[in-house]
């Protein structure tokens, strides 16, 4: 049997080319299957003899290392892909993750915002240079479009149709999906792009830093989270938490789930559902305060 490592590579090559894996989930899939290689080979086997209950033990002594319920969810869920992907390729014989059961993860409804507090988020912003205008801007912009942080910090000049109040974005696995948005947005990104000043890049991305670079992940939440202290917000905010307020404030308003997921881009209208899941729990909640026999 070829080198296990190779295999990997070869695997790792196959989600992302022709599955349409992003470059950040394929990562995932590696570090995952590294780590179950490691074992195999400290149990002086190979992938293709490896059993059933040789997958359990190794699923046992990561959780025994204190990994959360999720973590070991997409663990198994990478060796089940990792397996389908050696038996097409009759690389192996047998698979030996497929009777494994996932582990239950227990519901966690997203943190969001009610509409007061984006309200108090979003003016809380001292808009008087081009930093505060650009933080306003892709406040707004979240909130007004639900987009991925990562999706946001993307947006290049190609992507947004201003005039029209559109953007074409490219989301997990390489898909396209056109997302309108409102006067509010339009208004402060057309400000900021007015005070802009020239990229120093070759991307030409909207949202740069004070040196002109494509703005990062952490430096994009550290102004959230102080934007959000000013505001008197104690709530753990991250860019997640107005794409979740976005969902959640459109089901409010009597929105279609399905046009929901379609500008959420999820592939399966389940993960929205979650959102439908956040409001039935606000209502329970409101029930047991209020009603005399709550």
């Amino acid at each position: 049997m070829e080198d296990s490592k190779k295999l990997l590579d070869d695997f790792i090559s196959y989600i992302v080319a022709d599955k349409g894996l992003s470059k950040n989930t394929a990562l995932a899939y590696k570090a995952d299957i590294l780590k179950f290689i490691s074992f195999v080979e400290k149990k002086q086997m190979n992938l293709e003899n490896f059993e059933h209950t040789d997958v359990t033990d190794f699923l046992w002594e990561i959780k025994t290392k204190g990994l959360k319920p999720r973590s070991i969810c997409r663990i198994t869920e990478s060796l089940r892909q990792f397996y389908k992907f050696l038996n097409s390729e009759d690389l192996v014989k047998n698979n030996p993750t497929a009777y494994l059961a996932s582990p239950k993860i227990p519901e966690n409804l997203p943190d969001m915002l009610n509409f007061d507090e984006v309200t108090l988020l979003l003016n809380s912003v001292n808009a008087k240079d081009e930093m505060h205008i650009r933080n306003r801007a892709m406040l707004e912009l979240l909130y007004a479009t639900g987009l991925r942080v990562s999706e946001l910090l993307n947006l290049k000049f190609s992507n947004i149709n201003l005039k029209d109040c559109f953007l074409r974005v490219i989301g997990k696995g390489s898909k396209e999906r056109l997302i309108p948005f409102g006067d509010k947005a339009k208004y402060f990104i057309s400000i900021y792009l007015s005070k802009r000043k020239p990229s120093s890049g070759e991307e030409n991305h909207i949202f740069i830093s004070r040196l002109g670079k494509k703005l990062s992940r952490i430096e994009f939440w550290r102004q959230l989270k102080n934007i959000a202290k000013s505001a008197g917000i104690s709530k753990n905010i991250t860019p997640h938490t107005l794409r979740h307020s976005f969902a959640s404030h459109l089901l409010d308003g009597g929105a279609d789930i399905r046009f929901v997921q379609e500008m959420l881009g999820h592939t399966s209208i389940t993960t929205t559902q979650i959102y439908t899941h956040l409001n039935k729990t606000q209502i329970t909640q409101q029930h047991k305060k209020f009603h005399p026999r709550g």
